[in-house]
């Protein structure tokens, strides 16, 4: 009976109970109904602190509250009532939680972090929309890697527009792509898109998703995933664009 009782107290705890709303709920339980002297003096609390206490329960619905001063009484009611607020409150956490996800990326920018990469999430189509956005941003050339088919059978509406605007803000980007029938028309157009693009064989070098690289970012687009990722960090990005730069030296010799 003891170790029973201890559980008890252990999983109301758990749940978020004070230990002396603990010693009320379980005393009234045992009574039955009392005043709050007759509940309070039982449960070794004193009789201010009760009142409290047991206005807290009635607002959960664990006990009714029955007359009025100076004969009013607190009823218990029956311990299903537990359930069904702790069931209750599990939900409104869960909806919390989920309201909290949709707020993710605008808090993860507002982390500061200090010297650490920001890393930051964006979903969807709006968020991949997002992510190129932030490439206008660039001050500089942007080194790059993509398949254009799937860039453009996810957003095809975007990339009709986004090559002009790029172009327009003269941020000139090396690129090598897979080898498609839309690479090839893609770049026919470099010399008014600003662009330097460089051919790779698809299925020996299959490239599902696109990365830039500009300023100190790295900006990552999952097509399959409809994610977009932008990692902030000076060295990374001078890492990323070093290797990047290798790369396109390879790409264009295989290319000759």
């Amino acid at each position: 009976m003891k170790e029973q009782l201890l559980k008890t107290k252990e999983i109301l705890k758990e749940s978020g109970f004070l230990d002396k709303e603990i010693a009320i709920y379980l005393t009234i339980l045992e009574l039955g109904r009392g005043t709050v002297a007759e509940i309070s003096r039982k449960a070794g609390i004193n009789r201010s602190t009760g009142y409290v206490i047991l206005d807290s329960l009635a607002s959960k619905n664990l006990v009714n509250i029955s007359g009025k001063e100076p004969k009013q009484e607190y009823v218990a009611l029956s311990p299903i009532k537990l359930i069904e607020y702790l069931n209750k409150q599990a939900e409104i956490q869960k909806n919390l939680a989920e309201s909290a996800l949709e707020i993710l990326p605008e808090l993860t920018l507002m982390h500061n972090v200090g010297d650490r990469p920001k890393i930051s999430f964006y979903e969807g189509l709006e968020g991949l929309e997002h992510v190129y956005e932030d490439s206008l941003s660039s001050k500089g050339d942007i080194y790059s890697t993509s398949t254009y088919e799937e860039m453009h059978e996810t957003l095809p509406k975007y990339f009709s527009t986004y090559y002009e605007r790029r172009a327009k803000k003269k941020i000139f980007i090396h690129t090598f792509v897979a080898d498609t029938p839309l690479a090839h028309k893609r770049k026919a157009n470099d010399q008014i898109e600003y662009r330097d693009t460089t051919l790779v064989p698809q299925n020996e070098f299959p490239v599902p998703t696109d990365i830039e690289i500009y300023n100190d970012k790295v900006m990552i687009a999952s097509w399959k995933e409809k994610l977009g990722i932008i990692i902030e960090s000076k060295e990374i990005a001078t890492t990323l664009r070093s290797v990047f730069k290798l790369a396109l030296a390879e790409a264009k010799r295989l290319n000759k």
